[in-house]
């Protein structure tokens, strides 16, 4: 058996002023692989991930799908906000 994992984060400093993504790419809770959208890329974390970024990185849809998460993550802060006040 074995696990696959996409795990998608939104970061954010001093509200909106800062705002980056970065998608994590899990196989068997072990870091293969990121897309960090302040470098615009793919990035390999171990030697697993080196063939699978090397390819990807040549998708153009897919790169600037992973590109146009940060806006989804600009858009999102606002709910965000909103649920972390309600828990203060």
């Amino acid at each position: 058996r074995f696990l696959e994992q996409l795990k998608a984060e939104c970061h954010y400093f001093n509200g909106k002023e800062r705002v980056w993504s970065v998608t994590r790419f899990i196989y068997n809770q072990e870091e293969f692989a990121r897309f960090n959208s302040d470098f615009g890329k793919f990035l390999a974390v171990t030697e697993l991930g080196r063939p699978i970024v090397e390819y990807l990185n040549t998708q153009k849809d897919m790169l600037d799908n992973y590109r146009a998460s940060v806006d989804r993550c600009r858009n999102n802060y606002d709910l965000v906000d909103i649920f972390m006040l309600n828990l203060k």
